[in-house]
């Protein structure tokens, strides 16, 4: 599988999710946000956690408008598949990948622990090594991390099977504990909890690692 990781100004788990992908058999590329073109022959894009631009204005938006987020977003029109974590799920919501927005905390303050999860679907290549309702563990760092949508948006998720994991207990506010939900077409996944941070028995758990070796070993055969 041939990788990018975009790299913002604040971008702070770049590095991580890099090291996450490799340890999963892919082809790492890092691509600097002024880049108008991605990197040839790519299979996935991944949009890293962080604060990219200092969170001005609002968490994402500024990155959004980066002349390479231009090219991520026809990249994942054309069916490409791209993985936005904690800011990079942010982002997704600014470019108009996946609805709905990232709101600050319910309870205004930055809450960084590891939290349970339950997967809500496993149709899709990301979460597709979980079981459905499997109880999982990762750890959250965010002060916006509130997915908040219309009632609409949230019943079309549900619908469509598109919530990919719920919070076991809510955090932040998030509407019907939501903290990571899929695209139309099952192939844009954005999450608050990061996945690249329990890879590695060292990082005292390992349930993220069952996403990047779905996504490696699925896109190695595509």
């Amino acid at each position: 599988m041939k990788a990018a990781v975009v790299v913002f100004p604040g971008s702070n788990c770049d590095r991580d999710l890099a090291v996450a992908l490799r340890a999963a058999g892919a082809d790492v590329r890092m691509v600097w946000h002024k880049e108008t073109a991605l990197p040839p022959g790519l299979d996935f894009v991944g949009l890293p956690g962080g604060f990219s631009f200092g969170d001005y204005l609002r968490c994402g938006a500024i990155a959004a408008h980066s002349p390479v987020c231009r090219a991520v977003v026809g990249f994942a029109r054309r069916g490409g598949y791209v993985l936005g974590i904690c800011n990079g799920f942010q982002i997704l919501t600014e470019t108009g990948l996946l609805p709905g927005a990232l709101l600050r905390n319910a309870g205004l303050k930055y809450i960084c622990r590891t939290v349970g999860l339950t997967v809500g679907t496993a149709n899709s290549t990301f979460t597709q090594g979980y079981e459905q309702n499997r109880h999982i563990a990762l750890p959250i760092a965010h002060h916006d991390g509130n997915y908040t949508a219309d009632a609409e948006t949230i019943a079309r998720l549900e619908a469509e099977d598109r919530i990919a994991f719920h919070y076991v207990e809510n955090p932040n506010g998030s509407a019907a504990g939501i903290a990571g939900i899929l695209s139309a077409n099952r192939r844009v996944l954005g999450m608050m909890p990061h996945p690249e941070r329990a890879v590695d028995p060292a990082h005292g758990g390992t349930d993220g690692r069952a996403l990047f070796g779905a996504v490696a070993g699925s896109l190695a055969v595509a």
